[in-house]
């Protein structure tokens, strides 16, 4: 599923949050959304799903406006994984996945069965029972995960996927992530802990790109040169290059 932001302008509360943002992520690309906090990254994102409208501009999923779409059209192109998740503490884990599949013209047994097969693959297939209400915040990171799954759209947005997971628990969810690309899907991807993204494998095609001051200020693969450094001018640190197994792992410093 290709995306495609043309001079995207939004304003929040009398901030303009984005002034004439460009991007374009074609059919089975992931790009790395990276930026400080108030940037507006998960704004964007909101954008893309139709959840903010924009001041100008256009953002199309595919060959369509996404203000065009209606909700079932839009949950069959693109799907969501928040960096925040809430309600539904009464429902089960299944439940919530299985709401997932609103989109699909399916009998209950087979949204349940493709559910089931959801939360086998994120790890978690002995809370398919349990009320969200009682799942620790790594449980329900990784049913929020699931019903991404299940949804099936070719575009996962996915903000801040390594929420409240213990370190083993990000390099799998990181993992899967890269293993959903190579399936063929696009994935754009909101972090703030750029080493992670090695672990999605492929790190010569993972592309980044920093949005700061409304406006995307870089892009370039995650291999490149020049990431540190633009890097550091992004966030106001000085980045330390170091090298672990082969790859490289960028550490933040504070100017003196």
């Amino acid at each position: 599923m290709k995306l495609t932001l043309q001079q995207v302008c939004i304003t929040r509360k009398l901030r303009r949050l984005h002034d004439g943002v460009d991007l374009t992520l074609d059919a089975g690309e992931l790009l790395a959304l990276v930026g400080p906090n108030g940037a507006g990254k998960t704004t964007l994102l909101r954008a893309v799903l139709g959840l903010v409208n924009v001041d100008a501009g256009d953002v199309t999923l595919g060959d369509s406006a996404v203000s065009a779409l209606d909700q079932r059209s839009r949950a069959a192109r693109v799907a969501w994984l928040p960096q925040h998740s809430s309600g539904g503490e009464e429902l089960s884990a299944l439940e919530v996945v299985i709401a997932a599949r609103f989109r699909f013209d399916e009998p209950f047994g087979k949204s349940a069965v493709e559910a089931r097969k959801a939360l086998q693959r994120v790890g978690v297939a002995e809370v398919a029972e349990r009320a969200l209400g009682t799942l620790s915040g790594g449980e329900r990171q990784r049913v929020a995960l699931a019903a991404l799954l299940a949804q099936a759209a070719p575009l996962l947005l996915v903000d801040e996927p390594a929420n409240h997971l213990d370190p083993a628990q990000q390099i799998d969810v990181y993992r899967l992530l890269g293993e959903l690309w190579r399936e063929g899907n696009s994935i754009v991807l909101v972090t703030h802990d750029i080493n992670l993204l090695r672990h999605l494998g492929d790190a010569e095609k993972v592309r980044v790109a920093g949005l700061s001051g409304g406006k995307l200020s870089f892009e370039a693969p995650l291999t490149s040169p020049q990431l540190p450094a633009q890097l550091g001018q992004l966030f106001g640190v000085q980045m330390r290059e170091l090298s672990l197994d082969g790859q490289r792992v960028l550490l933040p410093e504070r100017p003196q």
